[in-house]
């Protein structure tokens, strides 16, 4: 067998040394090899136990801190220890990262006495772990802080600007139309983009400024010591910054912009949501204003009210819905000679605890704001399809919003409804506004073909107050066309209004597609809408919706079809 080679030549080639350390006259013994962990460092200033802590970073107790915690479980054992620390010889050195693991031994009064152990150098492990650190703080792509850790600095800085009564502000840098570049060029472009802005700004960032990416197109900046005027002056630096010169990308040149929203701390933000709410708050109004502008955050009585009004209203709504509350009125739609009920339309009404009722008009635009007129148009197509299933003779139509067009769980519900109730399909009729029906014909033709199958019909709800042309009509294959009442109220007085209605109706006519008056106010209106040709009519002359059921008061009358 090969001779053993004695430990210190061991040791070295390992990069390690041994030590002990007597506490009480703090003297440091070491193995031979000393120098191949300390290199360039004199062995004086390894001799004891001070003069080692005065060079080290960045805690220069670390050695005797790690000593007494824990305790011996019996009398005369070691207790073990392991700490890191950078020794560094003179100041412009670079500091060298050392992995210390050892065992202290108590004396008798049961305070730590002496300490041995090996020490070996450690700069991989030291720099791979900083790289780990700094990947979890921050943004890989540009390198700034990630989100997690800007909302703590801005924390951070909310509490001291509490402390020390002094102002800082927070802004949010929204790319202007990111997704656009994303478009023409691609992802990787659009990710160089981002990272060219955040060193643009990141030029222009005063000492103890700090910068982070706060989502895919926006960065959150932290401007320490700023006033309003300082907020003001530095969002048009940002803003030059970025709109006077175009981004060098690999694909061409790219000009881009961007929106600042900006909020004071801590006059008018006390906590880091509070401050990131106003000022995503304040960039929104940017960039609905112009893009590539900034807004500062001020106080508005008025958005305040109207917010107290929106919590207050969705409750009431959400309430409505869990009481049952939400329920339908009828008004009916005849035909324009005979005068027979032809249909009735669905709308929405409130029931409110004093007895009266909430209308459409009261409810709808409010719940497409706060986003719940998916669940007020679930409740309304239940209500309608049991209407549709008690009454065999009835046809009902109703309105559904934007939203639900696209919705799932409508289809879902509307699905089960229809094989739970056979042929009430047919007596349907579905009212999508004619703004829906022009945002992408694709899609609203795929909804439309799959309400045909099932046997309903579709009208166009508020037919003018648009664009869609009478080709998309045909394409859509829309059965009934509901004519705006803002056209049809005045037909008598006006002359502009009596022509726009006039054509429509004879243009639907031609591609054979019925038409509703709505709005019509007197009979000589209605007579009008009769001699053009107009199919059906309702408004105020035929009846306003009502709770009642006016087919159960006389079911032995027969009601017309539509079609």
């Amino acid at each position: 067998m090969p001779p053993v080679p004695p430990a210190a030549s061991i040791l070295a080639s390992l990069g390690q040394a041994t030590f002990a350390w007597d506490l009480a006259t703090d003297a440091i013994a070491w193995s031979d090899n000393v120098a191949a962990v300390f290199p360039d460092i004199p062995e004086a200033a390894l001799a004891s136990g001070a003069e080692l802590a005065a060079l080290i970073e960045p805690q220069r107790g670390i050695r005797r801190e790690a000593l007494g915690q824990g305790a011996p479980v019996r009398s005369g054992e070691g207790v073990g220890y392991r700490i890191e620390y950078g020794v560094r010889a003179v100041t412009s050195a670079p500091v060298i990262w050392i992995e210390e693991t050892g065992c202290w031994f108590a004396g008798p009064d049961g305070r730590p006495a002496r300490a041995e152990g090996i020490v070996r150098v450690n700069n991989e492990r030291h720099a791979r772990d900083e790289q780990l650190l700094k990947l979890s703080r921050h943004d890989p792509l540009t390198n700034e802080l990630n989100r997690t850790h800007l909302i703590a600095s801005l924390a951070e800085a909310i509490e001291e600007c509490a402390r020390f009564r002094t102002s800082c502000a927070f802004m949010l840098i929204g790319l202007d139309h990111l997704a656009r570049v994303n478009d023409a060029f691609g992802f990787d472009v659009a990710d160089g983009v981002i990272a060219e802005i955040a060193k643009r700004i990141r030029a222009r960032l005063r000492s103890g400024d700090m910068l982070g990416r706060f989502s895919g197109n926006k960065f959150g900046l932290i401007l320490r010591n700023c006033t309003v005027d300082d907020t003001n002056v530095a969002a048009e630096r940002f803003l030059a910054a970025v709109r006077d010169e175009v981004v060098p990308t690999k694909s061409g040149p790219v000009s881009v912009s961007v929106s600042i929203g900006a909020v004071t701390i801590p006059r008018h933000a006390r906590s880091a949501e509070e401050a990131i709410n106003r000022a995503q708050e304040t960039l929104d109004a940017a960039k609905h204003r112009r893009a590539g502008s900034f807004a500062l955050w001020k106080p508005n009585v008025e958005r305040d009210a109207q917010r107290r009004v929106n919590i207050r209203v969705t409750d009431e709504i959400v309430t409505a819905l869990n009481e049952r509350r939400i329920v339908i009125g009828f008004e009916p739609v005849v035909e324009a000679r005979s005068r027979q009920p032809a249909f009735y339309e669905c709308l929405v009404r409130m029931e409110q605890d004093d007895g009266r009722a909430l209308l459409a008009p009261d409810i709808v635009p409010v719940a497409e704001r706060l986003g719940l007129i998916r669940l007020v148009d679930h409740r309304v197509l239940e209500l309608a399809i049991a209407e549709l299933a008690a009454a065999p003779q009835v046809q009902l139509s109703l309105n559904i919003s934007p939203d639900t067009t696209m919705d799932p769980d409508w289809w879902t519900t509307i699905e089960s409804l229809m094989r739970a109730h056979p042929g009430v399909g047919e007596r349907l009729i579905v009212e999508i506004t004619e703004t829906v029906a022009i945002q992408d014909i694709d899609d609203v033709r795929g909804f439309v073909t799959r309400l045909k199958n099932f046997g309903s019909r579709i009208a166009i709800d508020d037919f003018g107050a648009g664009y869609t042309s009478f080709r998309n009509l045909r394409k859509l294959g829309v059965d009934i066309v509901k004519i705006d009442g803002a056209f049809v109220q005045n037909i008598v007085r006006s002359a502009d209004d009596r022509a726009f209605v006039q054509t429509l109706i004879d243009l639907a006519r031609r591609l054979e597609i019925k038409t509703v008056a709505e709005w019509v106010q007197d009979e000589e209106a209605a007579v009008m809408l009769r001699e053009w040709g107009c199919d059906f009519i309702q408004g105020r002359l035929i009846g306003l919706a009502s709770p009642d059921r006016p087919w159960s008061a006389s079911a032995e009358k027969t009601v017309p079809a539509a079609g």
